[in-house]
């Protein structure tokens, strides 16, 4: 779901441009929030981005993956987590008939431009209990430091 910025109400004299950014607004929300059908084959796994003084913290939830199934790359400072999701059937699963299907399966890509301040060449990811860990250490001028004042 997109988060957008709150804004004062606007005056009630509207235009018609105003009304294209509510629909696109409203476009956005409903895309974004409707998983894509099994189907389609494609799904987008969750992430979480936190940040430390020391580091910025990446974590996925990959259910139902292994290691083998992933792929993590680091070009142009653009950070790839790409990997596929199998559907598990068996041969006597063809005559079943599915009431409800939610469960997504397919390839997936997620791809993050990392900030300057990110060392590259010390980036750890982890994978435990289907979660993704990738840690991307700060080059050691973003860490910041305190400035005395001379005397």
């Amino acid at each position: 779901m997109a988060v957008t910025r709150y804004s004062v109400r606007r005056p009630i004299h509207r235009s018609w441009s105003d009304f294209d950014d509510m629909s696109n607004r409203l476009s956005r929300l409903f895309n974004d929030s409707v998983p894509a059908p099994a189907s389609e084959g494609r799904w987008i796994p969750p992430v979480s981005v936190s940040e430390t003084g020391n580091e910025i913290l990446l974590t996925a939830e990959l259910p139902g993956l292994t290691e083998d199934d992933l792929s993590i790359e680091l070009e142009d400072n653009v950070l790839t987590i790409a990997g596929e999701k199998s559907e598990m059937r068996r041969e006597e699963d063809e005559e079943r008939t599915y009431h409800v299907l939610e469960r997504s399966y397919g390839s997936f890509s997620r791809a993050f431009t990392l900030p300057r301040t990110v060392d590259g060449a010390g980036i750890v990811a982890t994978f435990e209990q289907g979660v993704l860990t990738v840690k991307l250490p700060k080059v050691a001028e973003a860490k910041g430091r305190k400035i005395e004042i001379q005397k």
